[in-house]
């Protein structure tokens, strides 16, 4: 991954004043679909001005369909680099040159740069799920975690529970052939030892198991908040002291947590993860260090003013 860092852009000096868009401003953004929902802007260019670098950082809704003609078009105007979020992941793996080794062993990227070569690309999800899991005092070693979703967002979180080394990953997901591609689709015989794949019909069975419950799939973000990826009835029978963590950041909580709390499980939203994967990818573009609580406190401000 840092084969290419000579390449990337660097901080220049005297610094432009804050907030300025000129003729040389340098583009970043996020891409998904949709994409209208994402406070990605509001962090990445509160950090931007505190550091007082000329770049801005914009929101690009591409449908699947234009994902070809989206990356030409950002090599045409000279984008520095893009992060990806749903439906992108994995579809933008073909468009890339290079991948680092650990987004190639998660088979889904989140953050690319554009290079002389052509566009490389990585994954910081992995790094932004672990960064509040990590902080809990917990022993992961026996623990079995259940992971709702098959698409990009859950092999970052397969590969993460990897790391912490729990027991046993069981992912639920509406499709059976699309989860035995899942299943298959991991080489490294340590995470094929713990994975397992189920379809939804098997949840009431997986859930009292379960220590950590992950919600990966879209269910329940904006504008369709009223929804959820559980039924309400499900988290009664959670083991006490399951933790459940909801990849999506807004509406905070969503109601897939809301339905936590009122069984007095532990809760994670997705903001957290979001700032650390944010930070680690602006510190990769501008190769300098970011201000992570400038970025916390904008999306805080920004979750704030929505609620």
């Amino acid at each position: 991954m840092d084969r290419n860092a000579p390449n990337r852009p660097t901080i220049h000096d005297p610094l432009p004043k804050p907030q300025v868009i000129d003729g040389k401003t340098k583009l970043l953004g996020v891409m998904g679909y949709p994409v209208e929902h994402s406070l990605s802007p509001v962090m990445h260019n509160a950090a931007i001005a505190h550091l007082q670098i000329n770049y801005v950082y914009l929101p690009f809704p591409v449908c699947p369909d234009d994902l070809s003609q989206a990356i030409k078009g950002f090599e045409a105007i000279g984008v520095v680099g893009v992060n990806l979020t749903i439906p992108h992941k994995q579809a933008i793996l073909p468009h890339l040159t290079e991948a680092s080794e650990l987004a190639t062993a998660v088979g889904a990227v989140n953050t690319i740069w554009q290079t002389p070569q052509g566009w490389s690309g990585t994954n910081t999800d992995v790094a932004g799920f672990l960064a509040p899991l990590q902080a809990q005092a917990r022993d992961w070693a026996e623990a079995t975690v259940l992971v709702l979703g098959n698409g990009g967002a859950a092999r970052a979180v397969v590969a993460g529970c990897a790391h912490l080394g729990v027991r046993a990953i069981q992912v639920a997901g509406r499709t059976a052939e699309k989860l035995q591609h899942f299943q298959k689709s991991w080489p490294q015989p340590a995470i094929q030892s713990m994975l397992s794949t189920h379809t939804w019909e098997s949840l009431p069975a997986l859930i009292p198991e379960a220590a950590l419950i992950v919600n990966t799939t879209p269910i329940g973000m904006a504008p369709h908040i009223d929804a959820s990826p559980l039924a309400a009835s499900l988290w009664q029978l959670a083991q006490p002291g399951a933790i459940a963590y909801d990849l999506i950041y807004t509406p905070r909580p969503t109601r897939f947590l809301q339905d936590a709390q009122r069984q007095g499980l532990t809760t994670i939203d997705g903001m957290e993860m979001l700032v650390q994967q944010g930070a680690a990818a602006l510190k990769l573009w501008i190769q300098h260090p970011v201000p992570i609580d400038i970025m916390r406190t904008a999306l805080e401000n920004a979750l704030a003013q929505r609620s």
